[in-house]
């Protein structure tokens, strides 16, 4: 039988919410809510500027160059990889997957775009010109986010801990244990090397946490509960996730599962620009 896109959705989410199980409502049902004890930084994001997004996107992997979006999208039966026109937010290219794969992370790494599978556990590499097809890689354990970390790649699986992997096999080379506040920190999802830092949206709360890539230990909070509201969301899953950096650019960009928009936004932990680096 069928199902129709409302009634896949509220199935993902009763799915994904029974798998919370022991996690507190302060943790997870709160996006705003940051422990008692809290010694982070919390910024809150400014808003620079709005552009189109796709209301059906499943947001689930976000890269940015100049003004061309990479996007991977997820669910089963509507995943996809998409370049998509900033401006815009028009779709330009679009390669569906198959019913069985559920899209997750997506990377840019040279002339190629490497997207995960949550539980397929299966890396399709693409032309990223193109969008051609070139080649599967296979892996252990789920994958959710990814994100290029100099030479290597990185991926969480929502959990605290965090996988560096070798981008032509995916052998893990390391694990990064990722804390703050001194709590590990769970339900790791979109990564995005912005600067020397990993930033990492968190499953089901509306903030990204900076993560110091060498040691795991948090640097603070990007407070985001303020973009898009509650009453504005379709459903229940359609949480903030996707963060894209520009490194030419200094421009940060977000957004979430069936958002109606993309935001740029600016926090003052953001670093210069490439180009203006060697300004005093």
């Amino acid at each position: 039988m069928l199902l129709t896109r409302d009634k896949q959705l509220r199935l993902f989410a009763a799915a994904m919410w029974a798998l919370l199980g022991l996690c507190t409502l302060a943790a997870c049902g709160n996006s705003t809510a940051f422990s008692k004890d809290r010694a982070l930084p919390i910024e809150k994001g400014e808003i620079v500027a709005t552009y189109p997004h796709d209301p059906d996107s499943f947001s689930q992997g976000l890269v940015v160059e100049g003004n061309t979006l990479y996007e991977s999208t997820g669910l089963f039966g509507s995943s996809s990889l998409r370049v998509v026109d900033l401006e815009t937010g028009k779709v330009q290219k679009i390669i569906r997957l198959n019913d069985q794969y559920f899209g997750e992370g997506l990377v840019k790494s040279g002339d190629r775009l490497i997207q995960i599978t949550w539980k397929n556990r299966e890396a399709f590499v693409f032309d990223a010109a193109t969008l051609e097809y070139k080649s599967t890689i296979r892996y252990a354990g789920e994958g959710w986010g990814l994100a290029q970390m100099g030479k290597e790649l990185v991926m969480s699986d929502g959990s605290s801990v965090l996988k560096v992997l070798d981008p032509e096999t995916f052998r893990t080379i390391r694990k990064i244990s990722v804390r703050a506040d001194g709590r590990a920190v769970g339900d790791l999802n979109e990564l995005e090397m912005v600067g020397d830092e990993l930033w990492a949206n968190v499953w089901h709360r509306d903030v990204i946490l900076r993560i110091d890539p060498n040691t795991g230990e948090g640097l603070g909070w990007v407070d985001l509960s303020h973009l898009l509201p509650a009453n504005r969301r379709p459903h229940r899953e359609a949480v903030l996730n996707g963060i894209a950096y520009d490194a030419a650019s200094g421009k940060l960009f977000v957004t979430g599962k069936n958002w109606p928009q993309l935001f740029e936004i600016r926090v003052p932990s953001l670093p210069k620009p490439v180009a203006n680096r060697l300004e005093k």
